[in-house]
């Protein structure tokens, strides 16, 4: 190992280290200011301090008053170094809308957990607490938030604009889903541009055109438990790509007439796919689907990226022996399937509980177990399934 890059890594650490240690305490001498003035002049003193609008000074005032007083184990991690300003800014802005108090008790749940959690994930891990804390008043947020959807236009400059759409998570996964698969069909037939490039053209067509009519319905994932889909019970569900749901809003996915979503339910069924060996580079599509359902998202620790948008990766590569089968096969998106290939890293799947575990040049290391998967004991094999795997799909 490079002895010259471990330290510089760790140098790296330990900068970014301090500027948090740094950010906590600006924040702490923001609440300092606010307790011995009023709002309207804390505000007025931050925009100047930080060389901020006023607006981005009423947010950071804000987010300065809920970490001293409410939010403690999160300034605690900001001052620990683990999470920087923006991370805690999504833990501060995901428990907005509750009371103090209940945003306190997510906040105590969430100690020890800071640690290699970016900021999307924190939030996911907010939202999933809040479901569980004070399922009511969630979904009584999750109706008000439907009900004030809306969309913008912003005209910016050279002949730009930027659409905002805010609408429900699984109307939104739906349309990003159908763009997706269309920008991915025009690429196989050669057209020219980026995937970012295509989906925009995918969307435009869609919307002015009209054009879907005879499109393939677009693979969404929804993850729910089969007493909870029959109502027996209310346990979260997962919207595969956004994170957990409220059941309510799951049961009307599931039984929607129109729905093109695929439900996956927590019982082993038959007619799983069947390894496909050595014979076949590419996986058939059941076997894809299968492991769409399996991982759910990308395997690298962190990403969020759902697993029908990933490419395939053969955890022991091809030319190497390792076969095209539900053992061998992970999900990684594109990112993170051309990372595998620098000097220095390494990518290694247990094959019991499916985590991924990475390695990388400076000798780290990153494990995050899959959604899909679930311990069983040594020895023990579900029919049909991967070790280890205690879900299937209908």
């Amino acid at each position: 190992m490079n002895t010259n890059l471990v330290s510089k890594s760790d140098s790296v650490q330990r900068r970014v280290a301090i500027i948090r240690y740094q950010q906590a305490m600006l924040l702490r001498d923001i609440a300092d200011i606010e307790q011995e003035s009023s709002r309207r002049s804390t505000v007025g003193q931050v925009a100047l301090l930080c060389s901020l609008t006023q607006n981005s000074a009423e947010r950071k005032a804000a987010l300065a008053d809920a970490l001293t007083s409410y939010l403690p184990e999160t300034l605690a991690a900001m001052e620990n170094g683990l999470i920087d300003e923006y991370a805690a800014s999504r833990v501060f802005e995901a428990t907005a809308c509750t009371s103090r108090a209940m945003a306190s008790e997510v906040d105590a749940r969430l100690a020890g957990k800071f640690e290699n959690r970016n900021a999307p994930a924190l939030r996911r891990m907010v939202n999933s607490l809040l479901m569980r804390i004070d399922p009511e008043g969630y979904e009584q947020r999750r109706k008000a938030k439907a009900a004030a959807r809306r969309l913008e236009i912003r005209h910016g400059d050279h002949g730009s604009s930027t659409l905002f759409a805010e609408l429900p998570s699984d109307r939104a996964q739906a349309l990003y889903a159908a763009c997706d698969q269309d920008a991915l069909a025009k690429k196989r037939q050669g057209a020219p541009g980026t995937m970012d490039q295509l989906r925009l053209d995918a969307l435009v067509e869609r919307c002015l055109s009209g054009g879907c009519a005879g499109k393939p319905k677009a693979q969404i994932f929804l993850h729910i438990d089969l007493p909870t889909l029959m109502g027996l019970r209310n346990n979260p569900a997962e919207l595969v790509g956004c994170g957990e749901i409220s059941p309510e809003l799951a049961r009307e996915i599931a039984y929607d007439a129109n729905s093109v979503w695929n439900r996956i339910i927590d019982e082993p069924m038959s007619k799983l796919p069947i390894d496909v060996g050595r014979k076949n580079y590419r996986p058939s599509r059941r076997m894809r689907k299968y492991l769409q359902v399996t991982y759910r998202t990308c395997c690298m620790p962190g990403c969020n990226r759902p697993a029908q948008y990933s490419d395939l990766d053969h955890a022991q590569a091809w030319k190497d022996g390792g076969g095209t089968d539900k053992v061998n096969l992970r999900p990684l998106c594109r990112i993170h399937h051309v990372l595998r290939d620098e000097p220095g890293w390494t990518f290694t799947t247990n094959e019991k509980t499916g985590a991924l575990t990475v390695t990388t040049p400076d000798g780290r290391s990153y494990t995050e177990n899959p959604t899909g998967f679930a311990t069983v004991p040594a020895g023990k094999r579900i029919p049909g399934g991967h070790p280890g795997l205690t879900r299937g799909c209908w």
